[in-house]
């Protein structure tokens, strides 16, 4: 099951209106933190990297450029969630085909294990960095981080995005310090901001600055997350939260560039000046600091950072995850399960690359990684537009005309510049095969992708579709008939003994009913149900006669006899062995129409251990199941 909320569990949970001033700004302050982590993970460090080292400071215009296009693009993937109140994927099923919107959903988890993959990579580096500890070691530790999602999953987005803007801080602060440490000629950096000639081997790695830049998932995660602040619906509301959720994308998208223009002139600064212009990969360039700036301080300050980077993408990459399951299949998975699997997907290519070919071959990982992002990229970013450009579901809010062309503006130039990186992969990889099937299929599927980015494309424009309501997004409005409603008539109630059973009776006596059917009184029967777990009715079952068989019908004598001075119906059954099977035989043998079970609010592992029956039982009965908390 899923609901029509992005992240529902979550959705409007951070009430905004009622702060005024700094406060209502800080109330609006975290989804884009929680974007911005995608703009300086492992990927974006080697492509600045080498630029700095072998370009000096003249690529950070670039850089510049990379993220005015970034904050476009976030700005628009918020003003879909906070008008249209649904995320991308949603509004990608509500558009396109089935057969298109199930491509568009394995392109989105493509996506995401690319890029979770890039943080394992990079928090193996960065582990190893620190500690020496090989990566295969530190690939495998990376599995742990599932559970501080399911930790900070449990306290809210507000503890999320604190957690991350933590994390943020740690990275800006560690290139801060290096950035002191190592000096720079800030005269030759201010030059850098003003655009220049680049040379051929310039053009390459700019191309590849800003085609890693906007990562497609951001752009899923970004309409869903808008959606946790709880808003005034009209006109003057949602205008006020786009003001204020802009300034939060560019605050934070600035905090990006500020890490990523760090890494850039620190190696202009370490390498370039130096004569180190071939560094290229996060271990040299973490090897050679020490040595080159003097200072033992900032190769451990560089690994912090690393891992703090890859750290940071554990929350974003399952709700992102998390959105476009929900969003495009109406699936929904624990979300810890959802984690596991998306690390394990990013684990086991990993493991593969460094148990076979070595350590070595992780540079070649990350970089077809980054591959991956830029063959999906164009996938989310043509779909939004044409979003965000619909004023017959935007209305008033939909993009004005200037907007829209810098918007295709920018959607041409990354769509180009992914698609060469796409293509000259593509073409060194065909060069090096001689197996002719495999370049045929090779090719086919280009012209497939090709295709499905012309259909995306062109679809909106051929079909406008009209606005759809919120049932709509479920199928067809039903009608309801409440001509054949029969009040309940048996309620089971499974009890425990416990000090939590007198709220379980109190709620089962709230749903009964006692009234004249036919001149004759009618009233709901209670059905008291436990299961007996003692070790001597485990083998002779109704046969039992110890001590824990004989309180436990004497309690439930008592529960019947109470309810029956009382002036209610009620009757007692007993069950051994199994708690589940042996609970769902007696509700069908009883022909229970309502089944009341208690939950005891476990949280962490509990939750797992303890609340297994309730979760099996709804599951495997056809009766409504009603919980209560304890």
């Amino acid at each position: 099951m899923s609901s029509s909320k992005s992240l529902d569990t979550l959705n409007e949970s951070v009430p905004v209106e009622q702060k005024v001033g700094w406060r209502k700004l800080l109330a609006f302050i975290g989804p884009a933190y929680l974007v911005s982590v995608g703009y300086m993970d492992p990927g974006n460090w080697a492509t600045d990297l080498a630029g700095g080292a072998a370009f000096g400071y003249q690529l950070i215009w670039v850089l510049l450029l990379s993220n005015l296009m970034a904050i476009l693009l976030q700005s628009l993937s918020a003003r879909l969630g906070i008008v249209r109140r649904l995320d991308l994927a949603q509004v990608n099923r509500e558009t396109y085909p089935p057969f298109v919107n199930l491509l568009l959903y394995l392109l989105a988890e493509l996506a995401i294990a690319a890029t979770d993959l890039a943080e394992v990579l990079g928090m193996a580096i960065g582990i190893k960095l620190l500690t020496g500890l090989p990566m295969m070691y530190g690939t495998l530790i990376t599995v742990t981080d599932t559970f501080l999602f399911l930790f900070l999953q449990r306290y809210g987005i507000r503890k999320m995005e604190a957690f991350i803007i933590l994390l943020v801080a740690t990275i800006g602060f560690s290139f801060f310090i290096q950035l002191f440490i190592a000096k720079p000629n800030l005269s030759y950096a201010i030059k850098g901001f003003i655009p220049s000639k680049l040379s051929p081997d310039a053009l390459y790695i700019a191309v590849g600055i800003i085609g890693a830049t906007v990562m497609p998932h951001n752009l899923y995660l970004h309409s869903a997350l808008v959606q946790t602040r709880k808003i005034n619906r009209n006109a003057a509301g949602i205008k006020k939260s786009i003001f204020y959720n802009f300034i939060d994308s560019t605050v934070a998208l600035n905090a990006a560039f500020f890490v990523n223009a760090s890494i850039l002139i620190l190696a202009a600064t370490a390498f370039f000046a130096t004569g180190h212009k071939e560094v290229a990969r996060i271990q040299d360039a973490h090897a050679l600091l020490a040595p080159l700036l003097g200072s033992k301080l900032a190769p451990i300050l560089f690994a912090i950072a690393l891992i703090a980077a890859g750290q940071s993408s554990t929350v974003t990459g399952t709700l992102a995850g998390q959105i476009v399951m929900e969003g495009y299949l109406k699936l929904r998975l624990n979300p810890w399960i959802r984690r596991l699997i998306t690390r394990l997907v990013a684990i086991i290519p990993a493991v593969l690359v460094i148990g076979i070919m070595g350590e070595d071959h992780v540079d070649a990982l990350l970089i077809f990684s980054q591959v991956i992002l830029s063959l999906q990229l164009g996938y989310a970013v043509i779909p939004l537009i044409h979003f965000v450009s619909d004023k017959l579901t935007m209305g008033e809010f939909a993009i004005n005309w200037k907007i829209k062309i810098l918007s295709w503006l920018v959607a041409l130039i990354l769509i180009y510049l992914n698609g060469n990186l796409v293509f000259e992969f593509v073409t060194q990889f065909l060069t090096q095969t001689n197996m002719l099937v495999l370049k045929v299929v090779i090719v086919l599927l280009v012209l497939f992708f090709v295709g499905l980015l012309l259909y995306i494309t062109i679809y909106p424009f051929i079909h406008k579709v009209s606005s759809k309501s919120g049932s709509d997004f479920h199928g067809d409005l039903v009608e309801l008939d409440w001509t054949n409603t029969q009040p309940v008539q048996r309620i089971a109630i499974a009890v425990d003994f416990s000090v939590s059973d007198k709220k379980l009776i109190k709620t089962a006596i709230a749903h009964a009913f006692n009234q004249q059917i036919n001149n004759e009184q009618s009233a709901t029967e209670f059905i008291f149900i436990h299961i007996v777990e003692s070790v001597t009715a485990n083998y002779l079952l109704e046969a039992s006669d110890d001590i824990e068989s004989r309180k436990d019908q004497e309690r439930l004598d008592a529960y019947v006899q109470a309810l029956n001075e009382k002036g209610y119906k009620a009757s007692k059954a007993i069950g051994y062995q199994n708690r589940v099977k042996e609970i769902i035989r007696i509700v069908n043998e009883k022909d229970a129409q309502l089944l009341v079970m208690g939950a005891h609010r476990h949280q962490g592992i509990k939750d797992y251990l303890f609340g297994e029956t309730i979760e099996a039982v709804r599951h495997k009965v056809s009766i409504p199941v009603l919980i209560v908390n304890h």
